[in-house]
């Protein structure tokens, strides 16, 4: 039964929409099996509802082994029983559509998981049957096969070919269980426009794509050399046809795409967002930025610069469930993101990471477009130290050990100060252990403290919501001592970030309509400290 699709503003709601990253297994647990899963997000609607969200987005709920965190994908017309039933996802979307919040999916179109029954089918069946050419099976080299086929680099650490009793070997670009499909084949394309149209029929308002740019492989299969364009497994032209047909599929339930697209090129990266194409796509150089001046104001108009040419919206994200969680990143040395650069044991003040984190929540909410919110980042939760022991994310495994993994940025939320598990859940302890002083920052907590960083963002979303400068539409850059970003926007609204180290005088306005963090006595603006202004 198809649910009602949530009110909106406007047709073209995803242009500005605040949209909420879910990610079901740390959310809230509604049975008590230490496992966040749909019933605790029913559960907790309300919060989302009261935050003011547009949409939520949820990482992978299919049938899974969740080796990858469900993201190796067995089955998509199933949700996997950890997190409930497909009834329960049906009756999620249309409780969330009543307060007006749509739901948005994930889809992991490059690969499936090896329990798949495709890739089950193609290992029994034998080299040079047709189940395996929906995969990328192939002889090895060598003399006797023994070595893999190309030398393409794995996006998470070691190889990327795995070899099976028959000697063939297939690829994966990720984990040994995760086989990356063929999308030369038409049975590939056929599943996936089935598989748009069975969730977009439930009512969905929408699907972001994993992985959006590696789907197509040269058909050769050309060993990599480094700086080769185009690269053999990345931003191959051939993607384009599909998207393009899933755009079609899309226009027909009035639902729309966010592609994860990871490309250097801003004019190849905006191919992607042509309007028969993609709708949105994130925006990793934002996302990945230092908390520098320079480079934050080279971001945004980069952005703004690449999403032009083509009249899309530009998306702006501060963190999500791969990244190491804003507080902390803010607070250390080293203020950008880079996977390569991971390490355990990398201090951070979060004093100063929570100061800039507040700042960077105003500057990031008045920016032109959309902006994607990753569960706790409204609660300004710290990265977690997780115990090596307790370690589940196969980045950490298959780095030998090295990389600390993404576990620290997926831990269960808080929700009551004084409850077991901080009210995540009742029964068994979480899948990942929350840290001992995490009741500061819980949700009720919080919700009773004026200057908590909820606070902050139930204030600014609202503000978002009813001044029309914000959201989609223009932004000048104002003149700014060293140091300082300052931009307005439509109707008169200015934005002011602090980053120069010493207190500022705050340019001539009629009303200060919210601020990170406490002004000076004389009125001034601290360092690491955001204003939003009515000129």
């Amino acid at each position: 039964m198809a649910a009602p699709h949530p009110s909106r503003r406007a047709a073209d709601w995803w242009r500005d929409a605040v949209i909420y990253q879910v990610y079901p297994r740390s959310f809230a647990d509604g049975d008590g099996d230490g496992t966040g899963d749909l019933a605790g997000f029913r559960a907790r609607l309300p919060h989302l509802a009261g935050l003011g969200v547009d949409a939520v987005w949820f990482t992978p709920w299919y049938a899974s082994p969740m080796v990858d965190g469900g993201y190796d994908v067995a089955d998509y017309r199933a949700v996997d029983p950890l997190f409930g039933t497909l009834d329960e996802a049906e009756k999620l979307i249309a409780e969330a559509a009543e307060l007006g919040i749509g739901v948005i999916v994930d889809i992991v179109p490059n690969h499936v998981s090896d329990r798949h029954p495709w890739f089950r089918a193609a290992l029994e069946a034998g080299p040079g049957s047709p189940e395996r050419e929906r995969f990328h099976f192939r002889p090895g080299r060598g003399a006797h096969g023994e070595l893999p086929p190309n030398d393409w680099p794995s996006q998470f650490a070691g190889g990327t070919w795995t070899r099976v009793p028959d000697g063939e070997w297939y690829l994966h670009l990720f984990a040994p269980e995760q086989p990356d499909l063929n999308w030369a084949h038409p049975d590939v394309r056929r599943e996936h426009e089935e598989v748009l149209r069975f969730w977009f029929s439930r009512g969905v308002a929408g699907v972001r794509i994993d992985s959006a740019a590696l789907l197509v492989k040269d058909p050769e299969l050309p060993d990599y050399v480094e700086g080769t364009d185009p690269c053999p497994f990345i931003d191959q032209d051939g993607l384009h046809d599909i998207y393009r047909s899933w755009r079609a599929i899309a226009d027909e339930y009035g639902a729309v795409f966010v592609g994860e697209v990871w490309l250097p090129d801003a004019e190849r990266f905006a191919r992607y967002l042509r309007p028969d194409e993609l709708h949105t796509a994130f925006n990793f150089t934002f996302l990945t930025c230092p908390w520098e001046p320079g480079r934050l104001r080279r971001a945004i108009d980069d952005t703004l610069a690449e999403h032009a040419p083509v009249g899309a919206p530009a998306t702006w994200v501060l963190s999500n469930h791969d990244i190491t969680r804003t507080v902390t990143r803010y607070g250390r040395e080293d203020t950008g993101f880079d996977f390569a650069a991971k390490r355990f044991g990398v201090p951070a003040d979060l004093e100063l990471g929570t100061r800039r984190a507040r700042a960077a929540a105003l500057l990031t909410l008045a920016l032109p477009g959309s902006v994607y919110l990753y569960q706790g980042e409204e609660l300004g939760l710290p990265e977690a130290d997780i115990p090596r022991e307790r370690i589940q994310d196969p980045m950490h495994f298959r780095s030998g050990g090295t990389d600390p993994g993404r576990d620290g940025c997926r831990v269960p939320l808080p929700w009551e100060a004084e409850a077991r598990w901080y009210g995540f859940g009742s029964g068994a302890e979480p899948w990942l252990p929350q840290p001992a002083d995490w009741a500061r920052y819980a949700v009720d907590r919080q919700s009773a403290d004026p200057h908590s960083m909820l606070t902050l963002y139930r204030r600014a979303l609202r503000l978002r919501r009813s001044e029309k400068g914000f959201g989609d539409g223009t932004l000048t850059w104002l003149p700014a001592a060293e140091g300082v970003l300052a931009f307005a926007r439509e109707e008169g609204l200015l934005c002011v970030v602090n980053l120069a180290g010493r207190p500022i005088a705050l340019p001539p306005h009629r009303e200060l309509l919210l601020s990170s963090g406490p002004l000076t006595s004389d009125g001034g603006l601290p360092a690491d400290t955001a204003v939003w202004l009515r000129a």
